[in-house]
């Protein structure tokens, strides 16, 4: 970054320089074309006077004097009486030249061309005399042209130099710039006090620094609450074992301790699919082709799996509703579906019921999931969906919840862009109403 600043602010400068100096060479160029121009009227005028005073003898006096400027006089009708150069008696008819051609109409002319006959840029000036002929005086642009040029070695050593500070500036003025981007803490960015054009930046890292902050502490939190809950049953995995080991369980209690043993390796069980279905959900490993899958069937079918585990707790589950579909992972659905009518049975009371609906409303297809169950409290309900928070811990124990299933609801949501609300009383039962809509596509969040 550092090189990429200096290079380029090195050649603005270097470019600035060279345009700068090609402008002057030309303003210069233009003066002494200016100048010349001037000079060659002037002795025009002279010349001009001198042979109206003087006559054609001042022409044959010229010869002996050798000039940088060529002097012509051409008559009426173009032809060539005098030329400095000591050509006339070979040159061509000069009556159709710009400049005569100008003279002869208004007085006098002039122009800039390549002359036929010394093969160079010539600047031609023409004045008529009073008897009619026309004085023409020329002189080659190579003078104007080398005098600008003679100042290119100065400019060439000027720019030389100011290429030279130039790139030690950009150097220094680059350090000065990148310090302060060199010395920025990026573990508290807002505290940094730097250019106004890093706020942005600054900002997006301070936002970013907070979600790992807070993705790393749900990290370790979800680490520490799968050790414990692993522990558990472990523990009395362990506990039961170790005692039918050493021969401390009676011939007729051995059945019983058994039993436990079971249940704990089943919880323990449950335990480990969820949370890797859990995992899966998080990390994408899901199967990610998405299909045309009918909610309601497939609502029917999950409380069709949970009618023994309704019918050992006494609760009466009743599906209603009517066809529709939506375009979704049939695995999560399933798992979000079957997660939620569990809960409503877990956590009913004893006779209680269950009302399932699925439908198309107004906002989009939805499941609706009431229970009479115990309900939640008004200030844990937005903590349902954390991993392994439990409303009623004892209960929960009682009925084997391992606290995942919510997060699992959640994630499957997040997944299909659909919402959960809950709405629930202490007591009274739990409504949950999972939605999937155009409408919440770009919101795919938990309510």
């Amino acid at each position: 970054m550092r090189q990429k600043i200096q290079r380029s602010m090195t050649l603005v400068i270097t470019t600035t320089l060279l345009v700068t100096f090609a402008l002057l060479t030309l303003v210069v160029y233009r003066q002494n074309v200016a100048a010349m121009e001037d000079e060659m009227k002037q002795e025009a005028d002279y010349i001009c006077k001198a042979i109206e005073i003087a006559g054609t003898g001042y022409l044959d006096e010229m010869d002996e004097v050798r000039r940088s400027t060529r002097v012509t006089w051409i008559d009426r009708d173009g032809k060539v009486l005098y030329d400095s150069g000591d050509g006339q008696d070979e040159m061509e008819n000069h009556a159709n030249r710009p400049e005569v051609r100008e003279a002869f109409g208004s007085g006098e002319g002039q122009d800039i061309r390549r002359s036929d006959t010394i093969k160079q840029e010539m600047f031609y000036y023409a004045k008529q005399l009073s008897d009619g002929t026309v004085l023409r005086v020329s002189k080659t642009m190579a003078s104007a042209l080398g005098s600008a040029m003679q100042i290119l070695p100065v400019l060439a050593g000027i720019a030389a130099l100011m290429i030279l500070f130039a790139w030690l500036l950009s150097k220094w003025q680059v350090s000065k710039l990148i310090e302060p981007i060199n010395k920025l803490d990026l573990e508290h960015p807002l505290e940094n006090d730097v250019y106004e054009e890093l706020t942005p930046l600054l900002e997006s890292m301070d936002k970013q620094n907070k979600e790992k902050e807070a993705i790393a502490n749900m990290r370790k939190e979800f680490s520490a609450n799968v050790s414990h809950e692993l522990k558990t049953p472990l523990t009395s995995i362990s506990g039961y074992a170790e005692i039918m080991m050493n021969g401390l369980v009676k011939p007729e209690d051995v059945r019983g301790f058994s039993e436990r043993i079971y249940n704990e390796a089943s919880r323990l069980i449950v335990l480990i699919e969820d949370i890797i279905r859990l995992s899966k959900l998080d990390e994408g490993g899901v199967e990610v082709e998405k299909e045309e899958v009918d909610l309601y069937s497939l609502t029917r079918e999950v409380c069709s799996r949970l009618a023994h585990k309704a019918e050992k707790h006494s609760v009466h589950v009743e599906v209603s509703g009517e066809p529709v579909s939506v375009v979704g992972i049939r695995q999560v659905l399933n798992e979000m579906i079957y997660n939620i009518c569990e809960n409503a049975i877990k956590y009913n009371k004893l006779g209680g019921k269950v009302d399932v609906w699925v439908g198309r409303t107004l906002k989009g297809v939805k499941v609706i999931v009431t229970d009479t169950g115990i309900g939640i409290p008004e200030d844990q309900q937005e903590r349902i969906f954390e991993r392994f928070y439990r409303v009623d811990k004892s209960h929960s124990k009682e009925t084997g919840g391992t606290g995942l299933g919510l997060s699992i609801v959640k994630h499957g949501a997040l997944l299909h862009n659909a919402t959960i609300h809950v709405d629930s009383s202490l007591g009274k039962g739990t409504r949950m109403e999972l939605t999937f809509g155009k409408e919440k596509e770009d919101k795919g969040q938990v309510s």
